[in-house]
């Protein structure tokens, strides 16, 4: 194997133990965290193989944008962050559902590495393809997206609010 190997193999696992820290994690703030470290793992991987453009943008948008905004949702909404904010007896349904997801990454990943259409490399592709694709054919979902966030950030602003007399 060689050093690049090696170094992926890290991020993997170092990605992989936050990943389950995130969902076993029995508090809040705490599961961002690991999500920080998952997220900012992802992005090392993109960089690690060459796709820079798609790794920093993993990096400042979820990194430094869509955890900080929760972060912020969480202290402004005054919402629980303990073990109590986390008990849900109703625990199979979502297992089922996560196992359902990966299945389907699963198939993903195999038709990508596997038996896939080698000639369609998005992580490899030139910064402006990516670019124009994203403002192209996805500007509304992209739109539709910060338009979510912001009213977000506005309801978490307005719940947080101390209502006077």
């Amino acid at each position: 194997m060689t050093a690049q190997e090696y170094a992926f193999s890290v991020l993997a696992l170092l990605g992989v133990v936050a990943a389950v820290r995130v969902v076993t994690a029995r508090n809040v703030v705490h599961a961002a965290l690991y999500l920080v470290a998952t997220l900012a793992s992802v992005g090392a991987a993109y960089l690690l193989l060459g796709a820079e453009f798609v790794g920093w943008v993993q990096i400042l948008i979820y990194v430094g944008a869509i955890v900080i905004l929760f972060l912020f949702g969480l202290m402004l909404t005054r919402a629980p962050i303990g073990r109590e904010a986390l008990d849900n007896p109703g625990r199979l349904v979502p297992a089922l559902i996560a196992l359902a997801v990966l299945a389907g990454l699963v198939g993903l990943l195999l038709g990508a590495f596997g038996w896939g259409d080698p000639r369609v490399e998005l992580a490899h592709a030139p910064t402006g393809v990516v670019g124009e694709s994203l403002f192209r054919r996805y500007v509304l979902p992209f739109e539709a997206v910060s338009f979510v966030l912001l009213a977000a950030l506005i309801g978490a602003i307005v719940l947080s609010r101390k209502d006077e007399p």
